[in-house]
């Protein structure tokens, strides 16, 4: 079907994010996706801070973006917004690299308060990247993130109904975008 990249944004090795992501990656093979997952916080912190365009593992992260059809992009909220990692991978893309593609932002954090980072602070700058749609996003509590021995995770039933609702709408909106993309 789609190549999706999924992407987080979190600088933690032990981050609820990007466990949450790989879960989902999964409910996304399953639908007959090639899912691709990158976490930011892999790259090398010089490339992302000295704006080192030309870094292979910079132009590596471009290239994953502009192969795929659509991309999840994961981050836990910090002050209200998304991760400044995830910024400075995103501020790193040309204007457009977004283009054409289908976006599902998802975000994470501590508490109800945060909820509105997806549409205040993120969902303008993806939309400014110039993607073609943007699904409706989901804020996941931490506390509904239960990180599992095997380094898994499970989610709360309200959670994970929710979650794969949206991941649901985002492999729909794939497959009408792939559609739309091979007519044109």
């Amino acid at each position: 079907m789609a190549t999706v990249l999924s992407l987080s944004g979190s600088p933690s090795a032990t981050s609820r994010t990007a466990r949450l992501l790989r879960h989902l990656d999964a409910r996304l093979t399953a639908q007959g996706h090639h899912v691709v997952p990158l976490d930011v916080r892999t790259l090398p912190a010089a490339a992302l801070l000295g704006a080192d365009f030309s870094h292979p593992a910079i132009v590596r992260a471009k290239a994953l973006v502009e192969q795929a059809d659509g991309l999840v992009v994961g981050t836990p909220v910090y002050k209200a917004a998304y991760s400044g990692l995830l910024k400075s991978l995103l501020d790193l893309l040309p204007q457009y690299a977004l283009a054409g593609k289908t976006v599902l932002p998802l975000a994470t954090g501590g508490t109800t308060a945060h909820v509105l980072a997806i549409d205040y602070a993120l969902r303008p700058v993806l939309s400014s990247m110039g993607a073609a749609h943007i699904v409706q996003g989901w804020f996941t509590l931490d506390k509904d993130i239960t990180v599992e021995p095997d380094g898994g995770v499970s989610v709360a039933a309200g959670a994970a109904e929710a979650l794969e609702q949206v991941v649901d709408q985002f492999s729909a909106a794939l497959g009408h975008t792939t559609v739309l993309a091979t007519a044109s």
